[in-house]
């Protein structure tokens, strides 16, 4: 990449916007459909005069506050902003990779404790909120947020930031919240890890987690049951217990329970479905 292409992309952006999408008049004349600088500047809560030498490659440093700011303002998707995430860095030549975890080794125990757990779904996370392993019973219930779309997965960047997401928690404000306040459950001071983490959500999620961050954590506890809606096993109610593993500092076993017998019924199926799919496939455990 060139030191002009974050500036080349926000232009794009912009251009491709119009003002009606963001509750601005389209009347004057214009030299292109999109919105204007100054148009921009405003939603955003820039001055017209950064915005300009962000777009002309004149300032290559800007904060991820400012950029996710642009990103809302802009009304970008989830892939929109992975985009201009990684234009950002590279602009300021650091690069991001948001599938790197900590380098944390996971007990041979509490590996063969998750191996027992199955058929439940059930995932084991570092502080993260990476998926360090999982039972083919949560791969196949969480695959329709796109949290398996990724090689070392995340909870935050799917939840907060992929739409998906949206339409498998119908109660997604509550599990947004607990993504976030579990982070800051487990957050440490100076932790690099979690401040790029951090930075990344600022750009992927904008306000949906930014504004979060920012909130009292003893205000967001963990709920009772959690709502979900699968495209083939229907409206589920699921219980998530957690547990902490003998010996795995930052490491944390949670388990998604049937809440009710409709629930428990269509987990089974949808255990039962992977198997066999996995079967098919040649690749059963």
């Amino acid at each position: 990449m060139t030191d002009r292409d974050l500036g080349s992309l926000l232009r794009a952006y912009r251009e491709d916007v119009r003002p009606r999408d963001v509750g601005m008049p389209d009347g004057g004349r214009r030299r292109t459909p999109g919105l204007r600088r100054a148009e921009l500047a405003v939603l955003a809560g820039v001055s017209v005069e950064y915005l300009t030498r962000l777009e002309q490659g004149r300032d290559r440093h800007p904060s991820p506050a400012v950029v996710g700011s642009l990103a809302d303002a802009l009304r970008l998707g989830y892939d929109e902003r992975r985009v201009l995430l990684l234009a950002s860095k590279d602009a300021q030549g650091t690069g991001v990779c948001l599938a790197t975890v900590p380098d944390e080794a996971v007990p041979a125990a509490t590996r063969a404790t998750l191996a027992r757990l199955a058929p439940t779904p059930a995932v084991l996370l570092d502080r993260l909120g990476t998926v360090m392993d999982s039972t083919p019973a949560y791969r196949a219930l969480l695959a329709p947020t796109g949290l398996f779309d990724h090689d070392r997965p995340r909870l935050a960047p799917v939840v907060l930031g992929d739409p998906r997401a949206r339409d498998v928690f119908p109660d997604w404000d509550a599990v947004a919240d607990r993504v976030v306040a579990d982070l800051q459950r487990e957050s440490v001071p100076s932790d690099p890890a979690l401040a790029e983490l951090a930075d990344a959500l600022t750009v992927l999620a904008g306000a949906a987690f930014t504004e979060r961050w920012v909130r009292p954590v003893a205000d967001r506890g963990r709920a009772a049951v959690l709502r979900m809606v699968h495209p083939t096993a229907g409206a589920l109610r699921v219980e998530p217990q957690v547990l902490a593993p003998r010996g795995g500092d930052h490491l944390r076993i949670e388990l998604l329970l049937p809440a009710d017998p409709a629930t428990d019924r269509a987990l089974d199926d949808l255990a039962a479905g992977d198997r066999t799919l996995r079967v098919v496939r040649g690749d059963a455990s």
